[in-house]
């Protein structure tokens, strides 16, 4: 061992040991970090984290199979003794020697005593597979006075060294190693527990505009860049449409014969939804038709509203990837295409169409509506802490095997969307999913009129709105 690296053993440790999360100070600050990441981890994944230290935060967060790695023998040895059910190594960040793959991995600030961020990084790439995430939790550069000022009121130990890194420098390093960072967020603005007091600064201060920028801690969340070109995604799944159909007998056939051939097999699922003309009975004639060269299936749904019609038709779907397609092919059926090769490829694990990118023809959305999406968008980017264009887009994306998930993660939210919609993207937010947008031309209706109400649904999905910041946003 180094001179240096035994100057860094020597820190650590007394660190450690001034700094266990059971302080009054730190114990709060601290909290705060594992109730985050634990708020992104699920029962059923695995989790690594480096630089465990004593094992406080992998020590609570979810997880079927967790563990711990740092270098300090001292730290690991009262980790052990504290979690006797984690299993916990003793390690450099720079050289981790595990064999295996984990499903969600967390760097919690660890980056600021690194010599070298970038080697730290692109060694992790063999601990990951295609759908990992990876959570880094850092130090604000705003917060370098007041930290010094803290260690020179003994408040806080003096760090050997500290790197500040700006979001930008985080994000470039994360994605020269070969990560791609989908979203930053940050929080606490007062990492000292006062009752009352840091409830409403940490809590609901630190969300709005301007003051969020100012918080002492920024979270980096990224995945690995993916490698598949698009000739391997092209036939590597299978993809379930779902079709939800209310009134709309004229468009049944043309959803068949404009759909093109993509993916490994297409099956099409039309759910009828209480239509008062003929819907049913054109379904039936339809799967009829085109037995022989479509894999039809129909039913139709005993509750109300899209969402239970989105819900029948995922029941029944048996394939690789679930896809809603609106039965009034106001989202072309030509651009499914373009959410496949997105979802298949990598480029993101939940894909959302966007109607609010390309001019629309004229009757495509009306005034009130356009508005309400307007105001829905900017709403859900300040949620979601992430660029979001068009909530309501009838089409979405998601691999089966992470809805299974959903569904089971449904209870956090409760059933509250008879729209569907944001039902699936809160689920797929709390899963820590990179969430994706495909820009589309949203075209005029060529049968039917709309099933929306724009003010009594309207006025609903502002109340769903107020819910979802309640868990997702105001924690």
């Amino acid at each position: 061992m180094t001179i240096e690296a035994s100057k860094h053993l020597e820190f650590f440790e007394k660190y450690a040991q001034k700094h266990s999360h059971k302080g009054w100070l730190n114990g709060y600050y601290w909290r705060d970090i594992t109730f985050y990441c634990n708020y992104f981890s699920q029962d059923e994944v695995s989790v690594l984290e480096i630089g465990c230290g004593t094992g406080e935060l992998i020590g609570k967060i979810k997880g079927k199979r967790k563990v711990g790695i740092d270098f300090s023998p001292a730290m690991i040895e009262n980790a052990k003794k504290q979690y006797p059910a984690i299993e916990f190594h003793c390690m450099n960040a720079e050289d981790i020697q595990l064999n295996e793959k984990f499903d969600l991995i967390i760097l919690s600030n660890l980056v600021g005593y690194l010599e070298d961020i970038e080697k730290v990084f692109q060694g992790l790439q063999h601990l990951c597979h295609p759908q990992t995430k990876i959570i880094v939790s850092y130090y604000n550069y705003f917060w370098e006075p007041l930290l010094k000022l803290a260690e020179a009121l003994h408040l806080k130990s003096a760090p050997h060294h500290q790197n500040w890194v700006t979001l930008r420098d985080m994000n470039n390093l994360l994605y020269v190693s070969g990560f791609d960072v989908y979203r930053n967020a940050r929080r606490m603005l007062f990492p000292v527990y006062i009752p009352i007091i840091s409830p409403l600064f940490n809590s609901f201060i630190a969300k709005l505009p301007l003051f969020r920028y100012f918080c002492i801690n920024q979270f980096a969340f990224a995945k690995p860049i993916p490698e598949i070109t698009s000739d391997e995604a092209d036939k590597k799944y299978s993809v379930s449409i779902v079709i939800p159909a209310r009134n709309e007998s004229g468009n049944i056939e043309n959803a068949i014969t404009r759909l093109p051939k993509f993916g490994k097999h297409l099956e099409i699922i039309f759910i009828e939804g209480n239509s008062t003309d003929d819907t049913w009975d054109k379904i039936q004639e339809i799967q009829k038709k085109y037995a022989a060269t479509h894999d039809i299936k129909i039913d139709k749904q005993k509750g109300k509203g899209k969402g239970d019609a989105v819900r029948l038709g995922f029941d029944i779907a048996t394939c690789d990837i679930l896809m809603i397609l609106d039965a009034d092919l106001t989202v072309p059926p030509e651009d499914l295409p373009k959410f496949y090769n997105a979802i298949a490829s990598g480029k993101g694990d939940f894909i959302n169409g966007s109607r609010l990118v390309y001019p629309m023809e004229k009757q495509a959305m009306r005034f009130l509506n356009l508005l309400g999406n307007k105001f829905f968008s900017w709403a859900f980017t300040w949620l979601l802490e992430q660029s979001f264009k068009d909530t309501l887009c009838g089409t979405k994306v998601i691999f089966k095997k992470d809805y299974k998930r959903l569904i089971e993660n449904r209870k956090f939210f409760g059933d509250f969307d008879p729209f569907g919609d944001f039902d699936l993207i809160f689920g797929a937010y709390k899963l820590n999913l990179k969430i994706v947008e495909i820009p589309i031309r949203y075209r005029d209706r060529t049968y039917g009129s709309t099933n929306i109400s724009r003010f009594k649904h309207g006025f609903l999905l502002l109340r769903m709105c107020a819910f979802a910041a309640r868990k997702i946003k105001f924690i």
